[in-house]
């Protein structure tokens, strides 16, 4: 017990110094505001130089059309930037701490207290999951196209705290938990439909704000500022530094503490981490830059396509300054700036051609005419669409750690000493650990070490870095195969095929959750800055969304693949790949096939990687 309290103590207190770091620089900067002159914090924080000018010379006001929380133009000086990122950062590390301190060892309770086998507690939890990163769609729709993201945040949260609290109440209210005897438990169907519903709200909760977060703090630097966009850079990583602080807790503390104290409270814990989220959130509404919703970006698209049907015999002019774009500097689209010609996808251009049809009086029709800016960013969304599907395999093989990667530990030595045993589940803080060395260190010594070599000013491209993500992947699921190998040659060799636990420590799991942390700093912090990067201004988190939807994906194509092999391989009386007793099984079989999958998928990644064209943007926002 007093080696666990230890534990506990130390990561609350790891906690505690990231709340910390936050409030130190809420500090410096109001000293700096009550002193109300010229001066340079130097305070260590991400901003690639370890200090924070106070403000910038680059005129009072943003030029990429954000206002303040009034609805007034930002002011550099007032809003954005790191003094309101940090208010994100805090946000995003209590939420990821509920999320995962509820979802991490989430198979273990389908498997446990809702008594589901293996395989239906791990398709249980990839479908889940998978639906956790397709609602996203629905809050980047609505934070695009009408309540911007800062209300987008602020109404789903609500949901997200009332899901948590039904499932903290499922499992802790007598007659709403199962009841359980002999460490057997018997759910109701009704008790098994709380738990559901409480997790599909908070799939929707979450799903309402996950493609806001990290498209609203990358928000508060102006691109047009060359400082601030570097700075920008910089956060998507921090950002996912944040995520794995609080995903490192869930997966120690919590889950310790779901499995020896009770799902009550470990349930408990992460609703009230998810209600200091929302106080974090909405404590820094002064200091944000809020980009305008710029209506309904499908619209726009579907215009787009149809103008461009209508006029399909039409011909597209050599000279693409005939295309038709208004004439003022800003664009039309609220809280965009234009967009320059590129010269692919040249079908959509036939809708900014001018035909005689056209020169009508009054405003152009918009299901005929289109401009050069709306036809860009319906092909910026073709543009990406293939890089975006080649991120599906990638989360197919991220998704393990959630479901077989348990499942294989669940089998293993779990004692840490001669006292204390850690759950399966717990392994995860190792790819959370993995997060955390690599972040810092990609920011702080890869990026300046490439820039030399490369004179990139990130290092790397955004594909380089998905790409190199996607390699490490292929190396984890064949360090997780050769050790299911290794696992089920000692199973055989001792005759341990009835032992719920063999003799071999946990601990041999370590590598293959250390590789994909470190992929996960390539691909997935590679991905977030790769598609709002490349998103037009307006369909920022719509396309922040879209990345998302690549976890979606991959978790159902997880459930696909383990219900098609189980199917398969269960043929004839057979036990399969994956039964309910792994130690008679072959997991090490389907760990392969995902590392075949892998290579695949690079491999038509760099083929698609060298066709990609990046966009180009213009002007000023409206």
């Amino acid at each position: 017990m007093d080696i666990t309290m230890r534990i506990s103590v130390g990561m609350l207190l790891c906690f505690e110094s990231y709340l910390n770091y936050v409030l130190l620089i809420s500090v410096e900067f109001a000293v700096w505001k009550f002193m109300g002159q010229e001066m340079v914090l130097t305070i260590f924080i991400p901003d690639g130089k370890s200090e924070y000018s106070a403000f910038s010379t680059f005129g009072d006001y943003t030029n990429d059309g954000t206002v303040d929380i009034h609805k007034n133009p930002a002011n550099r000086k007032e809003t954005g930037n790191w003094k309101a990122c940090r208010f994100i950062l805090g946000n995003e590390c209590c939420e990821r701490l509920a999320y995962y301190g509820m979802g991490t060892n989430l198979v273990n309770y389908l498997e446990e207290r809702l008594n589901m086998g293996n395989v239906r507690a791990s398709n249980s939890v990839t479908n889940w999951s998978g639906t956790c990163y397709i609602t996203p769609l629905i809050g980047a729709f609505l934070a695009d196209s009408y309540l911007g993201r800062y209300w987008t945040i602020a109404s789903f949260s609500i949901i997200y705290v009332f899901g948590m609290t039904l499932l903290t109440v499922s499992a802790s209210v007598k007659g709403l938990k199962p009841s359980c005897e002999n460490d057997v438990c018997h759910p109701t169907s009704s008790q098994t439909a709380i738990c559901f519903a409480a997790l599909y709200l908070i799939a929707l909760g979450t799903g309402g704000i996950k493609p806001c977060v990290s498209s609203f703090g990358a928000d508060q630097f102006d691109e047009t500022d060359k400082t601030e966009k570097k700075k920008k850079s910089s956060f998507f990583n921090w950002f996912y530094f944040s995520i794995n602080v609080g995903a490192l807790i869930a997966s120690s503390v919590l889950v310790w503490i779901q499995m020896n104290v009770g799902w009550g409270w470990g349930f408990g814990i992460p609703a009230v981490a998810m209600a200091i989220a929302v106080v974090f959130f909405f404590s820094g509404s002064r200091l944000y830059r809020l980009q305008k919703p710029g209506g309904s970006a499908l619209t726009r698209m579907f215009q787009v396509v149809v103008a461009s049907l209508r006029k399909s015999n039409v011909e597209v002019p050599d000279d693409k300054s005939l295309l038709y774009e208004i004439i003022d500097a800003e664009c039309n689209i609220q809280g965009s700036r234009k967009l320059e010609h590129t010269g692919k996808l040249r079908f959509f251009d036939k809708a900014a051609v001018e035909t005689a049809s056209d020169q009508v009086k009054g405003a152009a029709n918009p299901w005929r005419l289109c401009t050069v800016t709306q036809v860009e960013e319906l092909k910026s969304i073709v543009r990406i669409l293939p890089i975006w599907a080649t991120g599906i395999v990638f989360s197919t093989v991220y998704s393990q750690m959630s479901t077989m990667f348990v499942l294989q530990g669940n089998t293993m030595d779990q004692h840490m000493g001669p006292r204390f045993k850690i759950p399966s589940a717990s392994l995860s803080l190792f790819d959370t650990l993995s997060v955390i060395f690599w972040a810092p260190v990609y920011d702080r010594l890869i990026v300046p070490f490439a820039r030399k070599h490369t004179g990139h000013e990130r290092g790397f491209t955004q594909l380089q870095r998905m790409g190199i993500g996607l390699v490490i992947s292929i190396f984890s699921m064949v360090v997780a195969g050769v050790l299911e190998v290794i696992r089920l040659d000692f199973v055989r060799r001792h005759n341990y095929y009835d032992l719920e636990e063999i003799p071999m420590s946990i601990f041999w799991q370590v590598p293959q959750y250390f590789l994909i942390g470190c992929a996960e700093v390539f691909t997935f912090i590679g991905q977030l800055e790769f598609f709002y990067d490349q998103a037009p201004d307006a369909m920022r988190s719509l396309c922040s969304a879209l990345s998302l939807t690549t976890v979606a994906l991959g978790n159902y194509l997880s459930t696909l693949l383990v219900t098609v092999v189980t199917n398969l391989t269960t043929r004839n009386g057979k036990l399969g790949w994956i039964p309910d007793n792994l130690n008679k099984g072959h997991l090490d079989y389907f760990y392969w096939l995902l590392a075949i999958l892998s290579v695949i998928n690079f491999f038509v990644y760099l083929w698609i990687s060298k066709w990609y064209t990046y966009k180009k943007a213009k002007g000023t926002a409206s």
